[in-house]
């Protein structure tokens, strides 16, 4: 039987003291209704269930319900978040995961301890950009032909691009994150998403929730949601050192 791994997080935060062997985690239930235990690695312990990779395979369902269990642990502590659809095989590989990763994730945690993650998409419908918003299609040809579009395309990436940024620096100002990740897309003809996440102090989950009202009236021609607090998914160590088993 494998293991499928939600997220990671402090043994002594899940249940205030160290456990040697797994144990189960009342009240929760996770992929395909699997029953959720804490599956102890020195400091830290990793969240999972049974998995039987000959079973019916991962879903959008489960996308939510991976997701679910990661949020209830985040209540009670720092998480690290794994990557939807990490099954480990056998438990050496999951222990060996860990110890793999030690010290990152403990840097990680470190980092992440006592933070929140906001989300924050401001759509952006501003006559301005109706100019930049249509896509170049490239010729399927080379030569004189190609190179104008291409510079076409160029320039209009960089239009968007620059709107994007001057945006972003607003937004930011106005909420003072301690950190962020940012991307932006076309969305219509006239239209682009700014999509941004904001790790904050948990501490000001309310104060940042307060700011909102005030950057829906500074920024002008954009619509703007927000939701949190989540686990830090987008503030994650970048690269982790992975074992043969893992997928």
């Amino acid at each position: 039987m494998s293991w499928y791994a939600y997220c990671l997080t402090e043994q002594q935060t899940l249940n205030g003291s160290r456990a040697r062997r797994p144990f189960l985690l009342e009240g929760i239930q996770g992929v395909n209704g699997a029953a959720v235990l804490s599956y102890p690695s020195g400091e830290f312990t990793v969240i999972v269930s049974e998995y039987d990779r000959n079973g019916a395979e991962l879903g959008e369902k489960h996308v939510l319900e991976h997701a679910r269990v990661v949020s209830v642990c985040f209540r009670s502590g720092t998480v690290l978040p794994f990557r939807f659809g990490t099954i480990f095989d056998t438990d050496e590989a999951l222990r060996q995961a860990v110890r793999a990763n030690r010290r990152t994730f403990g840097l990680s945690v470190a980092r992440l301890r006592g933070k929140a993650e906001m989300h924050l998409k401001v759509l952006v419908r501003d006559g301005s950009l109706r100019a930049a918003m249509p896509d170049v299609v490239l010729p399927n040809t080379v030569g004189g032909e190609y190179l104008v579009k291409l510079r076409e395309k160029a320039s209009k990436d960089r239009e968007r691009q620059t709107k994007a940024r001057a945006l972003s620096v607003q937004v930011h100002k106005l909420f003072n994150p301690l950190e962020e990740e940012i991307s932006c897309k076309r969305v219509d003809s006239d239209g682009m998403l700014i999509d941004i996440a904001h790790l904050i102090d948990s501490k000001s989950v309310e104060k940042y929730q307060n700011r909102y009202s005030s950057a829906a009236k500074q920024l002008k021609n954009c619509e703007l949601l927000i939701s949190g607090p989540w686990p830090p998914y987008h503030f994650l160590p970048g690269k982790l050192r992975t074992v043969a088993g893992n997928s």
